[in-house]
């Protein structure tokens, strides 16, 4: 078992990441006032974690006994019907699911599924709460359609059952969806606390991290916990320990995004464009967030711009980045910034080197 999941908190009173939030919903749960809440943060900051343990809390050890399963929807429309296939991960008592997997048609998702999960309430066994829990991920990614229609179910189906949502980017959740929630902020972790946690969960696994590794490990995890212990344990099954000259990378996809941007920097042409289009197909292949690779690709052409056109490239980089929300196509969108990157970089270096 990897140690990111090996070493995970299964209860709030042994968070030590969060206490005080952990503290706060223990109180809440303790209350039994339980609303819809909406955990939102950067990712790696432990945000799915306290949901878990927060279930835990309410429902006792019966909600980590999960199944995961992928099955067919058949959803009746005015003018056809609609078969979408969704993952879910389900105990007696809540269901894990993330309607923006099925792309635009989220909206009938959760405008179907959701009812129908939602109309099934667990039995209420040995004083257990009489209410479902739904387990929304990504909802900063469902389409304005879709969080229109979560807001009315909310309202309707909120007897029975609780939303509990995740989301990164709290800005991208319509103001009707935040105002029906308990909204809590889940912050990632400083780079000191995410030594304090590789040395800990080094320390279970009977080993040491050196202060330089660990400077190096939490730097590079850009204050992400979970790719901070991922990059630590890839180090040490690669070198066979951990030591002050251990070496760390980043992961491939990453190292792939910096080819993708030294080629758009070497060459501005219809080739060079072509042979970027098909890098970016296959980070898309392996199934990388579209998102993350713009972020990557937009990080890595900062460090390396004049000062000059920083601030031109970040408008482009953000109107590309509304695009892919707004979109279906990923590749469309990301080639788009790159043909234009390629565009003002090449205009630039002709006004200034002739």
């Amino acid at each position: 078992m990897l140690w990111v999941d090996k070493y995970r908190p299964h209860s709030l009173d042994k968070f030590e990441l969060h206490k005080q939030i952990a503290a706060n919903l223990k109180k809440l749960v303790v209350s039994g006032d339980f609303p819809h809440c909406l955990f939102y943060g950067p990712p790696g900051a432990g945000k799915k974690t306290l949901v878990v343990a927060l279930l835990r809390e309410v429902y006792g050890p019966g909600a980590e006994k999960i199944k995961v399963e992928t099955r067919p929807w058949s959803i009746e429309l005015p003018s056809r019907k609609l078969e979408v296939e969704l993952t879910t991960i389900s105990s007696n008592y809540h269901v894990e699911l993330n309607p923006s997997d099925v792309g635009n048609n989220d909206r009938y998702v959760v405008q179907e599924v959701i009812k129908e999960l939602a109309r099934n309430r667990p039995l209420d066994v040995a004083g257990n709460k009489g209410f479902k829990v739904l387990l929304l991920s990504e909802v900063d990614r469902l389409s304005r359609e879709a969080q229109q229609s979560l807001r009315r179910t909310m309202e309707k189906y909120s007897a029975g059952c609780r939303l509990i949502m995740v989301a990164s980017n709290i800005s991208k959740v319509m103001e009707p969806v935040r105002s029906r929630c308990l909204c809590v902020r889940v912050p990632g972790p400083s780079h000191a606390q995410i030594q304090e946690q590789l040395s800990l969960v080094a320390r279970k696994e009977g080993l040491s991290v050196p202060v330089g590794l660990g400077e190096r490990v939490a730097l590079l995890s850009q204050r992400n916990l979970r790719r901070a212990l991922l990059t630590l344990e890839v180090a040490y099954v690669q070198h066979g320990g951990l030591d002050e000259a251990t070496k760390v990378q980043p992961p491939d996809w990453e190292l792939y995004c910096m080819e993708i941007a030294n080629d758009m920097l070497q060459e501005q042409s219809p080739k060079r464009l072509y042979q970027v289009r098909g890098k970016l197909y296959e980070l898309l292949g392996n199934c990388i967030p579209p998102e993350l690779m713009l972020r990557a690709l937009l990080s890595e052409l900062l460090r390396k711009l004049d000062d000059e056109l920083k601030v031109e490239v970040v408008k482009v980089a953000a109107f590309y980045e509304h695009r892919l929300q707004q979109g279906q196509k990923p590749i469309f969108h990301l080639e788009a910034f790159v043909a234009k990157f390629m565009a003002l970089y090449k205009q630039w270096m002709q006004a200034n080197f002739g």
